[in-house]
Order: structure tokens, then sequence, then C-alpha cells
């Protein structure tokens, strides 16, 4: 039975919904007779678009302005869409306001007509279930399957005749996403917050009552009397994660959600995206609670930027038991520690000892003895009680942060399919 859609609801292909699609996938520097500078208009790429973000931005390129004239003549404004073509096929990012971008590899621009679609409309449409579909259905390829752009030309889009109400439906659901951008920023700001304090303790030792303190020799340089010189290995353990094969592993919620290399960012921190689920079995040893520190013991990525970096288990409504896959390890402390060691890991200095010491070159491997060894200056207990009473509170509203976003996140895709097949009226 052909899918029926709502009374003043139009199908159409999005070829004639367009005002211009802009696809320079195949050029690059040498094509046009220049080079990548080291400076300049950023050109992005289908691995800086995910989940309706710029990422991986420490991987971007830039070209210089002589050169961006030559490649994009029609330069991007707000409202296009930007969409990836294939690896993976179907990420999109949405341009609030104008930005000056060069496309480059596996990345379209698509331009509505507004008197016919509303740009934010389609943006959405695609990330549903039925523009999905569509998308899918017109794949092409082999060892690297994606969307030629005469076939995207031919998808078709099911959208209100009325433009006003095509833009309430966006708006409806764009309401989701700004609050969840508000919150990120939120947790963000909070963060730099205690990095900085960690900074002026621990670092430049301006903690309170710092201009009495004496300091004396230490293999670490002058530190504050009562400080000491301390080895990783003589205040932590460090647990590694559970062994895995790929029939263990699903993302459909069943077994239990594992942490792995997806769920670290660039530079440390949490990445909620990516939680796998394991139906193995598995050690107690394997197993971390909500506020423990992992790090990343494996990386991909070309300059070593997750290896060795650190991230805190957030709290997840309704997983009563979580566990680390091997590429990750737990690093069990006493709690008056956990905060205190969190920021000393996400330093440069112990990511860059950790990153420099890893094994291997296209694949980087970390040993659990590089970490065991790092040597850093542990402060007097009653300065780390203090240090704890101000960033524990940042720890749980940023986690109460990432809980409130993913209940939001839930009910947009709930909501998201029906407002796009008309089941519910804007």
């Amino acid at each position: 039975m052909q899918n029926q859609i709502p009374k003043n609801w139009q199908k159409d292909n999005l070829e004639n919904l367009l005002d211009i699609l802009i696809d320079h996938r195949g050029i690059t520097p040498k094509k046009l007779d220049g080079e990548w500078s080291v400076n300049g208009i950023p050109a992005i790429s289908a691995k800086n678009i995910k989940t309706g973000k710029i990422v991986n931005e420490e991987d971007i390129r830039f070209v210089s302005q002589k050169l961006y004239e030559r490649w994009m003549p029609e330069k991007l404004e707000s409202g296009d869409i930007l969409l990836t073509s294939e690896a993976p096929l179907g990420d999109l990012y949405f341009l609030k306001e104008k930005k000056d971008y060069v496309l480059s590899q596996r990345l379209f621009a698509i331009r509505t007509n507004r008197k016919k679609l509303d740009s934010r409309y389609l943006y959405y449409y695609l990330q549903g279930s039925i523009g999905r579909q569509e998308l899918l259905r017109r794949l092409s390829g082999t060892a690297a399957e994606g969307i030629r752009q005469a076939e995207l030309r031919k998808i078709t889009v099911e959208f209100p005749e009325d433009i006003l109400e095509q833009k309430k439906i966006a708006s409806m659901i764009s309401a989701f996403d700004d609050k969840i951008e508000v919150n990120n920023k939120i947790a963000k700001t909070l963060e730099e917050m205690a990095q900085a304090l960690f900074k002026e303790w621990f670092v430049h030792f301006r903690f309170p009552g710092y201009e009495k303190a004496e300091f004396v020799d230490s293999e670490l340089g002058k530190i504050p009397k009562g400080w000491e010189v301390k080895r990783l290995r003589e205040i932590t353990k460090i647990k590694k994660g559970v062994s895995y094969s790929s029939p263990e592993i699903n993302e459909k919620s069943i077994g239990l959600p594992m942490i792995n290399l997806a769920n670290f960012q660039r530079g440390g921190g949490f990445n909620p995206d990516g939680i796998k689920f394991y139906t193995g079995r598995y050690n107690s040893t394997n197993l971390v609670k909500l506020g423990d520190i992992v790090i990343a013991m494996t990386d991909l990525t070309s300059n070593r930027e997750v290896i060795g970096h650190p991230a805190r288990v957030p709290s997840y409504a309704h997983w009563d038991k979580i566990l680390i896959s091997l590429d990750v390890c737990s690093i069990d402390v006493d709690d008056l520690l956990v905060e205190f060691l969190y920021y000393l890991m996400l330093r440069r200095d112990f990511s860059y000892q950790m990153a420099s010491s890893a094994g291997g070159t296209n694949v980087a491997h970390l040993s659990k003895s590089t970490i065991e060894e790092y040597i850093f200056v542990l402060p007097e207990r009653v300065l780390i009680e203090k240090f704890q009473d101000f960033v524990k509170p940042i720890f749980n509203k940023t986690s109460g942060l990432e809980l409130e976003n993913q209940k939001l996140a839930a009910l947009r895709d709930l909501l998201l399919p029906k407002l796009m097949k008309g089941e519910i009226r804007a």
C-alpha cells in the first residue's frame, strides 16, 4: 500500500525544490593549481560533520582567499544544509548563519527554494525515518557506499503546502536542539572554570594562603612544603576493560552498556554518542561506576588526540552496570582524589607524555605501566578537600545537563517522525 500523505501536503522530488546544490567533492587544491595554507578559509569534509555539529576541528585544513574564490564560485549562505555523501552517508549540519567554508571531500551543500520548502524543515526531514530511507534507497558503490548528485536530486520529500506550517514543524523540533546546545555551553563553561582553578592552585601554586607558604626543593622543582612527589601507581590501581568479539557487540541496547574509544572526545572528556552494548562474559574488574575516571589506551587518529586522554563516567538513567572495553582502562582511587586526578590528567603535559610514550604506527597503544609511572605533585589533604568541594558540584551539574540532553533528544526523536508524517500537527 502506497504511503498516504495528509491533506494539504505535497510529495515532490528534491530536484524541483532546490535553489542550488553545491557539489565540489572531486576538487583538490592541486587540481586548482593551489596548495593548502596554514590559515585562511577552512575546508571541511565529511569527517567534520557529525550529529549536527562541526567536529574534528583540529583536522580542518585551510586555503587562501584566492584559492577559495576559485574553489567556491557559489558561496554558502545561512540556511544551507551540509550533507555527507558517504563514509558515512547522511550526517547533516545546518548553517544558522553565513560562513565562509570550502566544501571538500564527500560533502554536498543543499539550498532550497525558500518559497516552496523551508530549509530547516528539509534538514529535519532528512534526519527522520522517511528521509533517511530515501537516502539509503539510492545508495550506490561497493567498497564505499554513497549517493551521487543525480540520485540525491531524485529523492522524494513530503511536506505541507503551507510554508508557515513547515516553519512551525521545524521550530518545534529545533527548540529541543536549541536547549541541548544551551546545556552544552553551560557544561563547557563550568568545565573551564574547574580547569582554571586547578591550574591556579596546583600548577601556579596560587592556592589559598600561598603568600605565607614555604617552598622546598624536589625532583620536580620547588614545591610547597608538605606536598609530596608521587607516581600514580602509589595511589591508584589501574583496571583494564573486557576483550570482546563482534558477535558480542550491538547498538540496540541489548546487554550491558560498554564505554569504548568512540566515547572519548579529542582532548579529553566524555562523548555520549557511540555507546555499544555487550552480551558476553566479563569480570567485576571490567565494571565502572558513576564518576570513575577512564582513559583511552588505543588511538586511530593521526595526531594521537585520543590516547591517554581521560573522561569521567557520566550519569545515565536505568543503567545499573557499565563496562569498559579492552581499549579503555579505569582508575581506581580514593574518592577524595578523583576530581584532583581527573583535572591533572586533563592537562596537556599528561596527555602529551602518554601519547609520546605509546607504541605503534597506524594504531597507537598505551601500556598500563606508562600510566602507573607518571610522576606528579600531590598537595596536602586539606587543599584537595577544598578543591573537591568546588568541583564536585560541577561534575554533578554537568552530568545532570547530559541526562537532560538525553531526555530532550529522546523526546525530539519520538516527535520527529510523527510531525513529518502529519500525525501531529504544528
